[in-house]
């Protein structure tokens, strides 16, 4: 009931502008600061749930701007807890993880970190996903709110999130109490920089922000043999080209065609020499819905298709393919309409229209819906910041199938023009979530 009035006034109360000039200036002025941190992440990247130097290097920070910091909440996450007075409880959140890959950015800082994939693996790590950014500007708007804290009346929760690349550590930081052992927030905020906005545009999708992300292994068996005698086999490479196809018919002819979905093959392997018809293939897909009905819908499609096809083919019972879902799945992310709107509009009235966009839904994946998930009473958004440099922008003209996506190895955001428009415009949703009534 306390929550529920809080929200009811805070939607009440008149918004008081931020004085945008003087705001500008404050973050002009921690830039160089904020750009010394990012060249050190950008360099010293770490993978999913082995973030150790990110967090050691970021709590000292915010408990010398006087939050009440705790460490290990989901192995390796942080959350900085700042209490000023009555009001609705934000939390802010900035994920730390990086990506194996080799980075071929050519900056003078570019990551040359190994790391060790979970099975081992030594592999080359990058800040592919501009994590690097978040984290900044998650210092960044720390040292905003704390320096205005006459301002705003509430609590913010800040937390550093492990995992995301792996879609595990907001589950982690939940399971790890993070509703329970701090306090519960009313609205939840972050952002993502982006490789098809230019830089320092803002974009805000209203509803369905991101997809759910299903990665579904199929084991399909067959009776092997001499490729002189097909007649006494059952070939699974014929099989599991039959179930490629057939799976096609998901999309085409059993999904509503407005409602979006993808069924992707990327993965056929089966087979050793030309002669050989082997008795196993094996098929990897990545399924991709943003409803729970669509999701229900493929993935049920696809255990009778692959049971169907092996039947027409007189696989005997015992020789039925095996479909697995691999855990954890990514879960839809979804940007509340009511905070959508007003973010579009509080951002649009700061920096100007012409810096802000409605953008589509996309079907990459984010584990931050797990945070709303958890409790869908709550307000949530993931915004976007542009991070392409203009003069690439502009050379290709905004086609941005000519520049490098997130997670590629030419990734280089305009970092300084992502994060000081992030920090800015973090800064000023929590204020106003956060306004004095």
């Amino acid at each position: 009931m306390k929550n529920l009035l809080w929200l009811a006034a805070a939607a009440m109360t008149v918004s008081t502008p931020v004085n945008a000039a003087a705001l500008s200036d404050a973050i002009r002025a921690d830039m160089p600061m904020l750009m010394t941190l990012y060249r050190d992440l950008h360099a010293n990247p770490e993978l999913s749930m082995a973030e150790v130097r990110t967090p050691a290097k970021l709590a000292p920070e915010m408990r010398k701007l006087g939050f009440e910091v705790t460490e290990h909440v989901g192995k390796t996450g942080v959350v900085a807890v700042m209490k000023n007075g009555p009001g609705p409880v934000l939390l802010i959140r900035a994920d730390m993880d990086a990506l194996p890959v080799k980075e071929q950015t050519g900056l003078p800082f570019a990551s040359k970190a190994m790391g060790k994939l979970p099975d081992g693996t030594e592999t080359p790590v990058m800040h592919a996903c501009g994590h690097d950014t978040h984290v900044t500007t998650w210092l960044g708007t720390a040292r905003r709110l704390a320096a205005m804290k006459g301002q705003w009346s509430g609590t913010v929760v800040m937390i550093l999130q492990p995992g995301e690349e792996r879609v595990i550590g907001a589950q982690a930081m939940l399971d790890d109490g993070l509703y329970k052992r701090f306090p519960k927030p009313d609205y939840l905020l972050a952002f993502h920089d982006s490789a098809s906005l230019p830089a320092g545009t803002i974009g805000v999708t209203n509803g369905f922000a991101l997809a759910n992300v299903d990665t579904v292994n199929i084991d399909v068996k067959g009776v092997g043999g001499h490729g002189a005698y097909p007649q006494n086999t059952k070939d699974p490479i014929v099989l599991a080209s039959r179930i490629v196809m057939a799976l096609q018919t998901l999309v085409s002819r059993e999904n509503d065609p407005q409602q979006p979905a993808v069924v992707t093959v990327g993965s056929f392997h089966s087979g050793t020499k030309s002669n050989i018809i082997s008795d196993e293939a094996k098929l990897a897909l990545t399924v991709r819905s943003y409803t729970p009905e669509t999701r229900k819908l493929l993935l049920d499609g696809i255990r009778r298709i692959v049971r169907g096809e092996a039947i027409a083919a007189g696989v005997p019972e015992d020789r039925m393919p095996i479909v697995e879902i691999e855990q954890p799945s990514a879960d839809a992310t979804f940007n509340t309409p009511e905070l959508s709107d007003r973010l579009m509009t509080l951002f649009g009235g700061h920096f100007g229209a012409a810096r802000v966009v409605a953008t589509k839904p996309i079907m990459a994946s984010e584990d931050f819906s797990r945070f709303w998930l958890a409790d869908k009473s709550k307000q949530s958004v993931i915004f976007w910041v542009g991070g392409v440099p203009q003069a690439k922008w502009d050379a290709v003209k905004g086609d941005t199938l000519k520049l490098p996506a997130l997670h590629s190895p030419l990734w280089a955001p305009d970092a300084d023009a992502v994060i000081s428009t992030a920090t800015e415009a973090m800064t000023v949703a929590a204020l106003d979530i956060l306004k004095k009534g």
